[in-house]
């Protein structure tokens, strides 16, 4: 005769929802229990008591404790003596990390970039910086008859393209001064000097976006804005390119950029990194680039 079943071995007491169409007599409570356990301490209460524990997940104190003794003995819970309370431990980082690093870029930006184009009725792209240059990783081609030509696989010079400069101003100042010197800045379009391309990066790295406007080729508008992973380092960028006869200064700074920036945005999210808050106020421009 089958045993009385507790409600604590009842997997739909669970406080992480499961999905519809589950088969409960397949899943195991215990485990349910401690990834309970995982998904509170990854909340807005980052530390808790056993007690804390106990109640969260409706269990007593004694099956709180075997699944906290378990966590921390794998590394995934630590506990902190001076407070009396458990928090995550340095071994969740590695299921993190392991997933996103499974994760292609391209594959993850792929479904944002396609509904950035068909909210902006306009081309968008991917890109990451390659010394110098910004490559084109994904494209999704607008489906208006005028449109630029840039291919996946193209490079373009990073500190005359929007996205080559949403990535020049992820670097730190030395990386900057290793790329460029006044020699090298000198002969091409402006900025023509060291100190004036750091106080440009400056401002685009303030901005948290770059919007030109037929600078780089000509007939051709831009907005772009960066992609960050779980450390926040900007690891890509992505951009839209408009016919510039089409659109305006006032487009571009407005419903395009706020467009390509929550795009960005959401990509990061993917990638792991928290929700950010809005950039700045956008800056009137009337020179762009590609």
């Amino acid at each position: 005769m089958a045993g009385k079943r507790s409600a604590e071995d009842d997997p739909a007491s669970s406080i992480t929802a499961l999905p519809d169409g589950i088969d409960e007599r397949y899943l195991v409570p215990a485990l349910i229990r401690g990834l309970d356990i995982l998904a509170a301490l990854s909340g807005d209460q980052r530390s808790l008591t056993l007690s804390e524990v106990a109640a969260t997940l409706s269990v007593t104190r004694s099956s709180a404790y075997r699944l906290l003794y378990t966590l921390s003995a794998l590394g995934y819970v630590a506990y902190d003596n001076s407070t009396k309370s458990y928090r995550l431990g340095p071994q969740v980082l590695s299921l993190g990390f392991g997933y996103l690093a499974a994760r292609d870029l391209v594959e993850v930006a792929m479904p944002h970039l396609i509904r950035l184009r068909d909210r902006t009725g306009w081309s968008s792209h991917l890109g990451e910086l390659h010394g110098r240059d910004v490559v084109y990783l994904a494209r999704v081609a607008t489906r208006r008859s005028i449109a630029s030509t840039v291919h996946v696989g193209t490079r373009l010079p990073a500190r005359r393209t929007t996205m080559g400069r949403v990535l020049l101003s992820g670097l730190p100042e030395t990386e900057i001064r290793h790329l460029y010197d006044d020699a090298s800045l000198a002969a091409d379009t402006p900025p023509t000097n060291l100190a004036d391309l750091l106080e440009q990066l400056a401002e685009d790295r303030r901005e948290g976006f770059v919007v030109q406007n037929a600078a780089y080729e000509p007939g051709v508008a831009s907005v772009a804005a960066p992609v960050r992973d779980m450390t926040d380092r900007i690891v890509a960028a992505i951009n839209i390119s408009a016919v510039a006869m089409f659109t305006n200064d006032a487009e571009l700074n407005g419903a395009l950029k706020t467009e390509v920036v929550a795009t960005a945005q959401a990509i990061s999210q993917d990638l792991g990194r928290h929700a950010a808050p809005a950039p700045a106020s956008p800056r009137q421009s009337s020179t762009s680039q590609l």
